[in-house]
């Protein structure tokens, strides 16, 4: 059984067989899963109106367990965007009713951002439907190997981090 990504290493192998392709092995397969989890993220997040960064902010939030909401540095670090990115982007949830803005308690100056009934709503329907589509992707590969897939690329990313 062969993919694409064999295709093309054959391809270079004849073009080019002084060269080691064994990362392209790897990673190239890891670019083209990583393409069709995009493409699945779209359609999952699609069904239920919202678009991934939606879903990463909410999801944030959701995860941060009742009361369900963190500052908005906390959700710099969770989401990996600036600060000028996060303020629209919570401004645009404020607007579609998934988020809201209190003071912070215990800081004047700060403010917490909270998930609404609507966002929690909207966050665990795209979170099934998400995971529907990545056990669809999953679906070639038993348990043991995706345990085993799992913990390959957790070593990997440890490294790289």
């Amino acid at each position: 059984m062969s993919d694409d990504v064999d295709r093309l290493l054959a391809d270079w192998q004849r073009e080019r067989p002084d060269v080691d392709l064994s990362p392209m092995e790897v990673l190239s397969r890891v670019t083209r899963l990583s393409h069709l989890l995009d493409m699945a993220r779209k359609d999952a997040f699609a069904d239920h109106e919202i678009v991934g960064w939606e879903f990463d902010v909410l999801a944030a939030l959701r995860r941060a367990g009742v009361p369900y909401e963190l500052s908005p540095g906390r959700l710099l670090k969770e989401t990996l965007v600036t600060s000028g990115t996060m303020t629209n982007r919570v401004d645009r949830l404020v607007a579609r009713g998934f988020v809201s803005r209190s003071p912070d308690p215990d800081d004047r100056r700060g403010v917490l951002v909270r998930l609404t009934e609507a966002g929690r709503n909207v966050v665990d329907g795209a979170l099934e439907s998400l995971l529907a589509q990545e056990k669809e992707l999953l679906a070639g590969i038993d348990g043991a190997q995706r345990r085993q897939l799992s913990e390959l690329l957790r070593a990997l990313m440890i490294r790289s981090a």
